[in-house]
């Protein structure tokens, strides 16, 4: 008897076996994911609370702790802000009628807060100031969580987690999250918008990039730039509308707010990018740098965080079925800003005061070696993507030796690099940990001297209060209580153009005052020539061989003296980390003071 051929099974044609298609189906083939198995898998990811917590008890401390790097912070939108709530602040010569290059859409957004917060601390304007970083501080942790969330159910706990770790700890993210400049609004907006990117709302993405370049830093378009691209590549339409809405909706606004303040038409993102760009600005009478400037710059904030971030192109080669094409969009601003921002000789925004504080503060910030250059914000629009991209090179350590094809093929260099990953990132936040307490204990002087004004109302109303070449650490009128009548200059011996008070009898904020130029010459009107008319005076006493006004003990009086760090007397290895003990012992510290003229 004989039995039947043998019959084969027919093949199922159900699109869920993976042999139907065309190719076998591998691990490094996998198929587009889809939106809702995103939606599946967002539960795998971390969750909203640790990020949220993480970040937020680090930015409070920012919030509290954090110093001012840039006087451009404080004459350029502290003491605008002060104007709008008080009627009382400097001027610069930005924010001439005349001239104006600076935004007031960019200080209401912060008025939002500041108004509130003068009604409920009304005889407390310390306060104010910490509300309205309070405020910066929870854009910062909303957006930053957002973005962690987001890299988690696209790419796993762990480089979130790295990239989470590096957000808290890292000196510039921690400085920079908290700083009432329009790059920081720039770097709110970039982080959200690459978040949205990877949730794949690209219409969404695109519209927070551009109220960012638009109402922050109208420079930061650079930056944007691939991700905008992308996403016009993937959804045009939709993408596009949506951009070009928004962006006319918000300049419109900018041109009717600037209209209000300076009682004329004007665009101050236009006049921004013209005198910058078009070559108004004359960039030569602010300095130029060498084409490493950014390069040390980054080192000094990131340390070899700011290094694997770089390297993240030559990673990717290796790792790039998990990061191509969506984690290059991502961090490829990066590189686009770095380089274009090294190619100036000019490397910052052309005006004169952010020339005045950048030179100043050379002598005010304690640097490794290789730079003598102060905490720069012109980099923060990319600070998290650097942490993103620094998180995905060590992620990606253990794949430069795996084999696919064989997984017991360096076996123990794969699970050596497994083992140098927790370590490389624990000596990366250990140095930045190191790096933001010496900043903070060696620099916070100025913003508590002038707290301790508070205390010497006594001296009754219209007392004056004079600072000499401390100007530039000047932490804003919101320091200085009702009862100083004005704050002035003396003069001693520098020849810039300093911030001049708002003049309300010319007009205010619409106002054209004379004695503003572009050219950075010094007005007569910035000094206050009779000396003896200073109530108090704030200096830095240093051991120079030359005395200082405040050194006269028959004049002034001290009535409050925090020690400063003298960043020229200090060997820079112990001024640039906090070793503890070492960091007291080795460094070389000056005096503080703020001192009262003792009647004659």
């Amino acid at each position: 008897m004989s039995l039947p051929p043998r019959q084969r099974r027919p093949r199922p044609t159900t699109t869920d076996d993976p042999s139907s298609s065309s190719s076998s189906y591998s691990k490094l083939e996998k198929p587009d994911r889809s939106d809702d198995e995103d939606a599946r898998d967002a539960k795998k990811g971390l969750s909203w609370f640790l990020p949220l917590f993480a970040l937020g008890t680090l930015r409070y401390m920012s919030v509290t702790s954090n110093i001012i790097h840039d006087c451009d912070e404080v004459f350029n939108y502290w003491e605008p802000l002060h104007y709008l709530i008080y009627k009382s602040g400097f001027q610069t010569w930005e924010y001439s009628s005349q001239f104006a290059l600076r935004s007031y859409l960019y200080l209401l957004f912060h008025e939002l807060v500041a108004r509130p917060a003068s009604w409920v601390f009304s005889e407390d304007k310390v306060r104010v100031f910490y509300a309205v970083r309070l405020f910066l501080g929870i854009i910062s942790v909303i957006t930053e969580t957002v973005l962690v969330v987001a890299l988690s159910r696209r790419y796993g706990k762990r480089l979130a987690s790295y990239t989470l770790a590096m957000l808290c700890l890292s000196s510039g993210c921690f400085f920079a999250s908290t700083s009432f400049l329009p790059s920081s609004f720039s770097m709110y907006a970039m982080t959200l918008s690459s978040a949205l990117f990877l949730l794949r709302r690209h219409a969404l993405a695109v519209s927070v990039a551009a109220a960012g370049v638009i109402i922050g830093w109208p420079f930061s378009v650079l930056a944007v730039l691939p991700l905008t691209s992308y996403c016009l590549y993937k959804r045009f339409k939709q993408v596009f509308i949506s951009a070009a809405a928004t962006s006319l909706v918000i300049l419109g606004l900018s041109v009717i707010i600037d209209h209000y303040f300076y009682k004329r038409w004007t665009s101050s993102v236009f006049n921004l990018l013209v005198y910058n760009v078009v070559g108004g600005g004359e960039s030569h009478l602010y300095g130029t740098e060498g084409p490493l400037y950014y390069l040390r710059n980054g080192f000094n904030n990131f340390n070899f965080c700011f290094i694997l971030a770089l390297l993240f192109l030559a990673v990717l080669p290796i790792a790039k079925k998990k990061y191509a094409p969506d984690l290059l969009v991502i961090v490829s601003p990066i590189y686009i800003w770095i380089a274009f921002m090294s190619l100036q000789p000019h490397k910052e925004e052309s005006t004169a005061v952010v020339f005045l504080c950048h030179w100043l503060s050379s002598f005010a910030m304690p640097f490794l070696n290789v730079t003598t250059s102060p905490i720069k914000w012109f980099l923060y629009p990319v600070y998290p993507l650097i942490c993103v991209a620094a998180a995905a090179v060590i992620e990606s350590f253990p794949d430069l030796f795996r084999d696919n094809y064989n997984p017991d093929h360096n076996y123990f260099l794969v699970m050596a690099a497994k083992i140098i990953r927790p370590i490389v990132l624990s000596f990366i936040l250990c140095a930045s940990h190191s790096r933001t307490f010496s900043l903070i204990n060696g620099y916070s002087a100025p913003l508590e001297i002038y707290k301790h004004l508070e205390h010497h109302d006594d001296t009754g109303p219209g007392s004056v209060l004079c600072v000499g070449s401390e100007w530039h650490r000047f932490p804003s009128s919101f320091f200085v209580p009702d009862y100083v009548g004005e704050v002035r200059w003396l003069d001693d011996g520098f020849r810039g153009l300093l911030p001049i008070p708002f003049n309300n009898t010319l007009g205010g904020t619409a106002a054209a005052p004379p004695y503003f130029n572009k050219k950075n010459m010094a007005a007569d009107e910035q000094f206050l020539r009779d000396v003896d008319a200073c109530t108090f005076l704030v200096e830095l006493q240093l051991q120079r061989p030359y005395p200082t006004r405040g050194s006269d003990m028959s004049k002034w009086e001290v009535l409050a003296a925090l020690p400063y760090l003298d960043r020229e007397l200090s060997p820079a290895k112990y001024r640039s980390f906090f070793i503890p003990y070492l960091w007291q012992q080795k460094n070389v510290f000056g005096l503080y003071k703020l001192l009262r003229r003792i009647p004659q």
